[in-house]
């Protein structure tokens, strides 16, 4: 099981003091973060990508190859590679080169995304995100796993006899999340392929999103790629803690209440009653995470919001202290009871692993034949 941060990298003034971040002091914040995701024992870091105001992620792969040279352990991934609006060209290139500099540790999460004026800047439809994201990644796929493509699609110019620069690292494609918060045409992609299926479920009840990775488990078992309860779901969450549960929830409130994606609607309890935000004690926040399990089943990837909202770094920094102290509490109720034929998130050694394994076996059939 991994647990993480992801970062969606909004840009939004602290309510309690008026100040608001420049862009610099974002992305000098966004890099400490990471390294101390890592000090503390966390396993992966995710920085979203977007290009329109409060947000400053317009080149996430920049800022993750940055922060690999900085750490050494932590896999880095993104929080949403737009697959409607990149070129998959560029999306394969990008993400081998940074798969190169960070010796494999970096895998990727696609999405459509939800700001509609992108679609327009970048030259695209977004009534036709669906197919958009259904094409593209199927371009993506095919450069990353066949060395010489030819191609002709709807969304973009053919290409003919084209090989994507650098090759992935080991001949192993970085692994692929697809997140989605509502399409199951999305999770119906990821079971295709045999990748992650990523719900970020903080938004909304967890009945939407146990409907969705329950059509994502049947779908992977369909398509042959191992029972339902073995398919790749990574979910997200959110938590502000305090050792005490008063004063977690009187600090936090008028940051909940300002946020640009969910203030001024629902009210903090209510928020926290429906959807995964804690807001309380070490312990408490560990009670609500470990239900996540009995709501979607063993899954493989966890990751948190903490830096939002306008919360400061030093008040950041202060809560993922609280968190490494309570990670191993994570990881052992976790690991308590969890089947031994659900896998682990995969990782670059693991593909590399089960790619030879293949191979081996093939060669073994072969000599036997």
């Amino acid at each position: 099981m991994q647990f993480g941060l992801f970062s969606v990298s909004d840009i939004t003034v602290d309510p309690t003091t008026g100040v608001e971040p420049t862009e610099r002091e974002r992305i000098k914040a966004i890099v400490e973060i990471a390294k101390k995701a890592e000090d503390i024992g966390l396993d992966v870091f995710a920085l979203g990508e977007h290009h329109n105001r409060p947000f400053f992620s317009s080149s996430p792969t920049t800022t993750l190859a940055y922060i690999a040279a900085q750490t050494k352990r932590l896999q880095l991934s993104t929080a949403t590679t737009l697959i409607t609006t990149n070129d998959p060209v560029k999306i394969a290139e990008d993400f081998a080169m940074l798969q190169h500099l960070a010796d494999g540790r970096v895998d990727l999460m696609l999405g459509r995304g939800n700001t509609g004026p992108v679609y327009p800047w970048f030259g695209q439809d977004i009534r036709q995100g669906i197919p958009l994201a259904i094409e593209n990644y199927h371009l993506l796929h095919r450069l990353w796993t066949e060395d010489v493509v030819d191609w002709e699609g709807k969304f973009r110019t053919p290409l003919t006899s084209f090989t994507s620069t650098p090759r992935p690292l080991d001949d192993v494609a970085p692994f692929v999340w697809h997140g989605s918060i509502r399409s199951p045409e999305i999770a119906e992609q990821a079971a295709y392929y045999g990748d992650g299926f990523f719900a970020n479920n903080i938004f909304w009840p967890k009945e939407h999103f146990q409907r969705l990775i329950g059509f994502y488990r049947e779908r992977y078992e369909h398509y042959g790629h191992g029972k339902a309860h073995q398919a790749i779901v990574g979910l997200g969450g959110q938590f502000f803690i305090r050792r005490n549960s008063q004063d977690a929830i009187r600090e936090f409130r008028p940051y909940f209440v300002n946020a640009p994606v969910y203030g001024h609607g629902p009210t903090l309890e209510d928020f926290m009653r429906d959807t995964p935000l804690t807001v309380g004690s070490p312990q408490e926040f560990v009670e609500k995470t470990l239900t996540f399990r009995e709501s979607f089943g063993d899954y493989q990837r966890q990751l948190f919001l903490v830096d939002h909202a306008g919360l400061p770094l030093k008040t950041v920094l202060e809560q993922l202290d609280l968190l490494g102290e309570v990670l191993p509490d994570l990881r052992a109720g976790f690991a308590a009871g969890r089947p031994a034929d659900v896998p682990d998130a995969p990782t670059h050694a693991s593909l590399v692993a089960a790619r030879d394994a293949v191979r081996s076996g093939a060669q073994t059939e072969a000599v036997n034949s």
